[in-house]
């Protein structure tokens, strides 16, 4: 079993910058690849990006490339989500999502998942 904890959402003005963590507990994190979702109000989930399990390699949607950066440090447990240049199309609900092989898009493909994190961006 994996425990996913996210923090550090919060409200910012369009321009503005988060860091969101997402902290992991129980088995080897480093055995597994971390995937960033978010759900915008009535809307489904969508995938933001990814980080294999050694985080030599990430994979960002199209909507957030150059924007946004994930890392990840296996000795913390925990992974990353840096936010720049925040729009509020990008106000949602984060989450962070671990499953054991490699990166996917699709949410359904992950076997854990946090709690979730509001980031709200106004205009």
């Amino acid at each position: 079993q994996v425990q996913l904890v996210e923090s550090g959402g919060g409200w910012v003005q369009a321009g503005g910058s988060l860091r969101l963590s997402c902290a992991a507990s129980g088995r080897t994190f480093s055995s597994y690849s971390v995937g960033w979702f978010r759900q915008p109000p009535g809307k489904e989930r969508e995938f933001v990006g990814g980080i294999r399990r050694t985080g030599a390699g990430t994979y960002d949607a199209d909507s957030v490339k150059g924007r946004f950066t994930i890392s990840r440090d296996n000795a913390k447990n925990t992974v990353y989500l840096q936010m720049n240049s925040l729009k509020p199309e990008d106000t949602a609900v984060y989450y962070c999502a671990a499953r054991s092989r490699t990166i996917s898009i699709y949410s359904n493909e992950y076997d854990y998942w946090g709690q979730g994190t509001q980031v709200t961006v106004s205009s």
